[in-house]
């Protein structure tokens, strides 16, 4: 999966899309100036290659690519465990109803322009010290994590859209910015498994998707989680019984740069368990990765990729949508 330039295709973008390897799209803010313009943008990238899985960081809060000509301005998973906290009697049901809301706002506005798939939920807990996690997550408890991912990724299937729960086995714990640097989380395996890991383990049968994080546990291997196989193979569907699609996290960020160059961490990606990986804002190191990957995938990659494309009907219209709606403003959750 790579990203394109800016709001139409360049003849770079057009060579890198049709390219045989290249399986997804991931699109950024820059890919975005209207929903005429962005459907148009997607036409002609499905035009190219009509396989091709689009997808998007579409979370709500910061982090939120579309957000004008009729994109909700969803807010923070913050805000749902907050709305869980605020009242003993109604608020796990207040939160829950109100996730699934935004969950399926989420989902309509992103299949009604043709897109297939956002990475979200965050499953990561919110231990404090991570800034670049913050308020992206539901809770501190691992319980109202999962019971408030569940609730939104119901809302995302009412619309059409598949999920991806993000970063396995948890970036909660530490400080580091993995984006910039390389987080190690000194902790015991039973330590993470009992404590962040366990949205994993309760939703393995809900979860279409997830992403590794670029974290290193120690105690497991000395590499970050989505170049092990212990985690992605050993763990996560052997021990967990997850059996969807596992995506890399970006192979152009610093906590990445343990395996190499880009072509290393490719192949050492799908070698550790990941059926696709992502490699974003470098033409250059996608061009290198798109000769030099490997597919040691098995069968069965292809077909649980085939499944996260979109159901392709636009809800934005009908009475679940501006049900939806008036639940978040009733929840004075709408940003916009």
């Amino acid at each position: 999966m790579l990203d394109v330039a800016g709001l139409v295709l360049t003849h770079d973008d057009r060579r890198r899309v049709a390219h045989e390897k290249t399986g997804g799209v991931i699109l950024f803010a820059r890919n975005f100036a209207s929903r005429i313009q962005l459907c148009a943008l997607i036409d002609a990238i499905r035009a190219l290659r009509p396989d091709v899985l689009i997808a998007v960081d579409h979370e709500g809060g910061r982090v939120q690519r579309f957000r004008t000509d009729g994109f909700v301005r969803l807010p923070t998973m913050r805000s749902f465990g907050s709305l869980w906290e605020g009242d003993p009697q109604r608020g796990a049901l207040d939160a829950t109803r109100a996730a699934t809301a935004a969950g399926f706002i989420l989902g309509a506005d992103l299949v009604a322009c043709g897109v297939d798939l956002s990475f979200t939920p965050v499953l990561d807990l919110d231990h404090g010290p991570s800034a670049v996690i913050g308020d992206r997550a539901f809770h501190r408890d691992p319980r109202v994590v999962a019971l408030l991912a569940k609730s939104l990724m119901h809302g995302l299937l009412l619309a059409g859209m598949a999920n991806c729960g993000k970063h396995f086995p948890g970036h909660g714990h530490v400080a580091a910015d993995s984006h910039v640097a390389i987080p190690i989380d000194q902790r015991a395996l039973e330590t993470i498994l009992d404590d962040d890991a366990m949205p994993y383990a309760w939703l393995a049968g809900t979860l279409a998707s997830v992403m590794p994080a670029h974290v290193i546990y120690p105690a497991v291997d000395d590499r970050p989680a989505g170049f092990s196989p212990v985690w992605l193979k050993d763990i996560l569907r052997g021990r967990l019984g997850f059996d969807g699609v596992i995506f890399s996290d970006d192979l152009s960020m610093e906590g990445a740069s343990v395996a190499g160059n880009v072509v290393s961490a490719g192949n050492a990606a799908l070698n550790a368990g990941c059926d696709m990986v992502l490699v974003c804002n470098d033409g250059k190191r996608a061009d290198a990765l798109l000769d030099g990957l490997v597919d040691t995938r098995e069968p069965k990659s292809r077909t649980r990729l085939a499944a996260l494309r979109a159901t392709s009907v636009d809800r934005r219209d009908d009475s679940l949508y501006l049900a939806s709606i008036a639940c978040l403003r009733e929840a004075g959750l709408i940003v916009a």
